[in-house]
């Protein structure tokens, strides 16, 4: 009986490591597919972590990046931990990169590209401040300080204006997945804890091999309101809102010199809902937010476009005449 169990102990052992080696590889096949059609329309997902290391206090200290296909958060893991590359997970295609924070932020960040080759496996490998500066492949264009960024979700407070992210969440559980034409990352956020009783969340973002926007799919294991979604607030910078036609689809946006790469560059951010599940528009102190009705799933889209990325969009009439062709889009085909 002892010697059964010790066999099947170590096949169990045998077959994670097998099972992460493969898992490694894959991704690692991704990449080298990707490099070796360097002009191909591409999507990507990424998640990578620190190995080898450990943890003092909520810093990990030491050890060596790893992507990894999913990861459960450990406990001592916060903001700026130095564990996770980048500190979220990462989306990229031809035109631009997205970052999301694997923290109590769950902001989105945007990482604006010059180039139309793969860059975020080399992203943040030296560290958490050399993307914040230029580059020749871009940087991080956003600040998205105490908000969620751009497109993300949360909760919006109405009694305190303010929307909730991620403080209070009993464990966290993120996967990222690449497939032909797109890639996504899932998240699994149980017990999250706003007011009233917690609830569960599980949330979908989608890249695709064209264009610039990402695809967010919510449900929650029960009904809420104040769910919401938005873009950061930033000074002088005014938010416009369009509707489609046949009123089934609208945006929020914002246009103008947004970023922090303190340049003559200008960025546009868009959010894209269905109007059937839309409450109010509030602009907090930090937010431009979207709430939705009391509802237990959603479905929404979010864009950047940099002025410096490669034959973008470089003037604000261009930006919102895009913006106007993809309401065209979602009216008749409610999807983009």
């Amino acid at each position: 009986m002892k010697n059964n169990m010790k066999r099947n102990v170590f096949k169990t052992i045998c077959g994670g490591v097998l099972l992460s080696a493969t898992l490694v590889n894959a991704q690692n096949s991704v990449i080298q597919n990707i490099k070796k059609n360097p002009k191909a329309p591409f999507s990507y997902a990424e998640l990578s972590v620190k190995e080898g290391g450990k943890w003092e206090g909520d810093k990990y200290v030491g050890g060596m990046f790893k992507n990894v296909q999913e990861l459960t958060l450990p406990e001592s893991h916060t903001d700026h931990s130095t564990y996770i590359r980048y500190e979220g997970i990462g989306l990229e295609n031809n035109r631009i990169g997205y970052r999301l924070y694997l923290d109590w932020r769950n902001a989105t960040d945007i990482f604006g590209k010059k180039v139309s080759t793969l860059v975020l496996p080399e992203v943040g490998q030296d560290g958490f401040e050399s993307y914040h500066h230029d580059a020749p492949w871009g940087q991080d264009i956003l600040k998205s300080g105490r908000t969620i960024g751009i497109g993300s979700y949360g909760r919006y407070d109405e009694q305190n204006d303010y929307v909730e992210t991620f403080k209070t969440v009993k464990s966290t559980t993120a996967k990222v997945t690449n497939e032909k034409g797109l890639s996504y990352a899932t998240i699994h956020y149980k017990g999250w804890k706003t007011w009233g009783d917690a609830i569960d969340l599980d949330s979908k973002l989608t890249i695709f091999n064209r264009d610039r926007f990402v695809r967010v799919d919510l449900n929650l294991s029960n009904s809420i309101s104040g769910l919401c979604t938005g873009i950061v607030a930033i000074k002088n910078i005014p938010a416009r809102q369009g509707i489609s036609k046949n009123k089934k689809w609208a945006y929020l946006a914002t246009y103008g010199n947004q970023t922090e790469t303190k340049k003559d560059d200008n960025l546009g951010m868009a959010v894209f809902y269905p109007v059937d599940i839309f409450a109010q528009y509030v602009k907090t102190k930090s937010t431009h937010t979207i709430v939705f009705k009391k509802t237990k799933r959603a479905a929404y889209y979010f864009l950047a476009a940099w002025s410096l990325e490669p034959n973008g969009l470089t003037t604000e009439e261009a930006f919102y005449r895009e913006l106007d062709q993809k309401l065209e889009t979602l009216d008749n085909n409610n999807s983009l």
